[in-house]
């Protein structure tokens, strides 16, 4: 069996369940200060404790921190109701649980599927919770290595594994030699993106048998048709052939750089005498969507914002003369993308790294990044040598690569890559039997 936890480890969760005690006041001044924001926030607070009035058996749980994590599991989840599953859905933000009210409503009101918060990071919470749904095994989405969670599923018997995960390259270079790196040998297995994520776990000490390569599962995710409908009917109001380019996922602190981006493509336009281009941005958290707004209208540019402008279901117009049309709603990526003809993703050009590529490359649209890929590796690096995803230094190389005469990639090399790169799900699900076999070699089971 892995050594874990570790004479160290040991201590150092004795060391983390002391902090989450000493801090629990602040966490729930936190919580209360989060909830006059969004009431959400608060509600159903005993479930963070693990107290539950709800009692299943046989289920499976699937952990997803929010909105990012829960669209990579949501054709994993439909999967497995196919076969019958009851899931354990936990979340730890409300924009979390919201998406999956939204996608899983049905499944909620027959029972098949359950969201609750995730528990506060202590073993009485996890046993707890354990206690109340009984689950056979457990997923952790992505990148999530919180000790407590590892430590009490390997404690309690419920073979936890990572899925769909990845160590991303600077986060692996400042855990390898420190007590953080170790914590993944408490999954009972990891099913991770490529080889080069699978070299970094077994440095850090998971064995080959708990080893499984399984791809990316965002290129399953379903498209709903609704969305791309919606934007056909838009473009088709939209007179003449104009370039069009979509910012998705903006964060703060590069908003200036697109908006100079946007600035020279508007000023080479007008000196040229050719039509400028539609930009459609949308700002990754809602808190800001007035901020942007703001920032747009400071450049002396007439911004449209979704909300006012289309009606709920995405019908209404867009003013013709709108230079710029803000996306300030939430789940309706996909109609932003379709939209246009080019696509940027945020968080590039901070340090905190590219967000979610996948989403524009599903709609076969060109993508343009910032130099931080470090948080996509996987895909970002197989995109860039297969030439549909281009790296930008600055504004001025954005504006270039998004130039009407710039080069394309043409619609082969990205239904090409995009087939190349689906059947994460598949995998996954292939994968699991022989994970939960090893898992009980190494006597990880329920108790």
């Amino acid at each position: 069996m892995t050594n874990f936890p570790s004479f160290r480890m040991r201590l150092f969760l004795a060391f983390w369940g002391l902090l989450w005690v000493v801090a629990l006041p602040l966490i729930l001044l936190y919580i209360r200060r989060r909830a006059r924001k969004d009431a959400a926030y608060g509600q159903d607070l005993r479930q963070r404790f693990g107290l539950h009035s709800q009692r299943l058996r046989d289920t499976i749980w699937i952990h997803t921190v929010s909105i990012g994590e829960f669209r990579s599991a949501v054709p994993l989840i439909r999967a497995f109701l196919d076969q019958g599953e009851t899931l354990v859905i936990t979340h730890f933000t409300p924009a979390g649980r919201r998406d999956i009210l939204k996608i899983f409503g049905a499944q909620i009101a027959e029972g098949r599927v359950v969201p609750v918060w995730v528990p506060f990071e202590y073993d009485l919470s996890f046993r707890l919770f354990f206690k109340a749904f009984r689950p056979r095994f457990g997923l952790v989405m992505e990148v999530e290595f919180w000790p407590r969670m590892i430590a009490s599923a390997r404690k309690h018997g419920v073979p936890l594994f990572l899925c769909n995960g990845q160590y991303p390259s600077k986060s692996y270079a400042r855990d390898k030699d420190r007590l953080r790196g170790q914590l993944v040998r408490g999954f009972a297995g990891v099913m991770i993106k490529n080889d080069v994520q699978a070299d970094r776990f077994r440095a850090l000490g998971v064995p080959d048998a708990a080893i499984r390569m399984t791809g990316e599962m965002r290129f399953d995710q379903p498209i709903a048709s609704g969305l791309l409908t919606a934007a056909d009917a838009l473009r088709n109001q939209w007179p003449g052939a104009r370039p069009a380019f979509t910012i998705a996922s903006a964060v703060e602190g590069e908003d200036d750089l697109y908006l100079d981006a946007i600035a020279r493509m508007l000023a080479d336009a007008d000196a040229a005498g050719q039509p400028r281009p539609r930009v459609v941005y949308v700002p990754r958290a809602p808190e800001r969507f007035d901020e942007v707004a703001q920032m747009i209208k400071a450049r002396g540019w007439t911004v449209a914002r979704r909300s006012e402008v289309l009606n709920a279901d995405l019908s209404g117009e867009v003013p013709h003369d709108a230079d710029i049309l803000l996306g300030d709603s939430l789940g309706e990526m996909y109609f932003y993308l379709a939209l246009t003809d080019r696509a940027v993703v945020g968080g590039g050009f901070t340090p905190k790294g590219a967000h979610n590529v996948i989403e524009p490359l599903a709609l076969q649209r060109p993508v343009f990044v910032g130099p931080e890929i470090w948080t996509i590796e996987y895909p970002a690096l197989d995109a860039i040598k297969a030439g549909v995803l281009t790296q930008c230094a600055d504004a001025d190389a954005l504006a270039q690569a998004l130039a009407p005469s710039a080069p394309v990639p043409s619609e082969s090399q990205m239904t090409a890559f995009f087939e190349t790169h689906s059947g994460g799900v598949a995998r996954t699900l292939q994968a699991l039997p022989g994970l939960l076999d090893h898992a009980r070699s190494q006597g990880i089971t329920r108790r």
